[in-house]
């Protein structure tokens, strides 16, 4: 296992390295080749996340192993939708990110076990909330993306860069249904969360409760501004990242000063 999450960290790498030294060719990235190596990756990283979830009874649902099965689904997305969308310049971030999160599991192993077998209801929770997450930290990317478009094209930079980056108005269009599906999976995942779960306002989980209701809210005003009063640009980029920062703190902040800096 040690071996082959080394070979997806290189593989991830080599893929945002080749893509990133070739923003400024003239003829751009070259697709064919750092898709291969983006595709073994994402393929050979699903059997390491399954070995490492699934290693021993239960499921081992540490906060690395959530963390890299988050950067598994938003490279999976990524990746396939680099065939009919041109996001080189967001797939090196991502690639890294990947990257980043296999090695830290490679070198500092944890183990946070479940049984979320026994309990149908958590699964749902669980699962709509990994799409949720996973939706809408993409739609942050590509508000991001919508950002530096913005900047480029006000300031008429356009450089051989410009070349690589995709249409504006697709790039806003995508970002809108990606925060419109991200919400709705965030808003039954919520929903799911009170019906199936007897403790969303415990001690030890009042602070995700509020965070992610929050970051919901947020979401919510956002996709109503723009589709009622035609929110759009600089605004909607700012917003969408502090929902994504909220939602963030809500799903690892208490995990990672338990789990990291106090070791329980």
């Amino acid at each position: 296992m040690f071996l082959l999450g080394l070979a997806v960290t290189l593989l991830y790498l080599g893929s945002a390295v080749h893509i990133a030294s070739r923003l400024f060719h003239h003829e751009g990235p070259r697709h064919k080749l750092s898709a291969a190596l983006g595709s073994i990756a994402v393929i050979l990283h699903f059997w390491l996340l399954t070995g490492d979830i699934f290693s021993q009874p239960g499921q081992n649902m540490s906060i690395l192993n959530v963390a890299s099965l988050i950067a598994w689904m938003i490279t999976l997305s990524m990746t396939i939708a680099s065939f009919s969308l041109p996001n080189a310049i967001l797939l090196p971030v991502v690639y890294g990110f990947a990257s980043l999160t296999v090695l830290l599991n490679l070198f500092v192993p944890d183990t946070h076990l479940m049984h979320i077998e026994m309990r149908p209801g958590l699964i749902a929770h669980i699962t709509l909330a990994l799409f949720a997450y996973g939706c809408l930290m993409i739609g942050m990317l590509y508000a991001l993306q919508l950002a530096f478009i913005n900047f480029r094209l006000k300031r008429k930079q356009l450089s051989l860069l410009h070349s690589s980056l995709p249409p504006l108005m697709i790039v806003e269009q995508i970002l809108f249904k990606l925060l419109l599906v991200g919400t709705v999976l965030l808003t039954l995942s919520l929903i799911s969360g009170f019906v199936f779960l007897n403790d969303m306002f415990a001690q030890h989980q009042v602070h995700k409760t509020v965070l992610s209701s929050l970051a919901w809210l947020v979401f919510v005003v956002l996709l109503a501004g723009h589709y009622r009063f035609g929110w759009r640009g600089r605004p909607v980029v700012i917003t969408t990242v502090i929902g994504a920062i909220l939602l963030t703190l809500a799903y690892f902040g208490s995990r990672f000063v338990k789990e990291v800096l106090l070791g329980m």
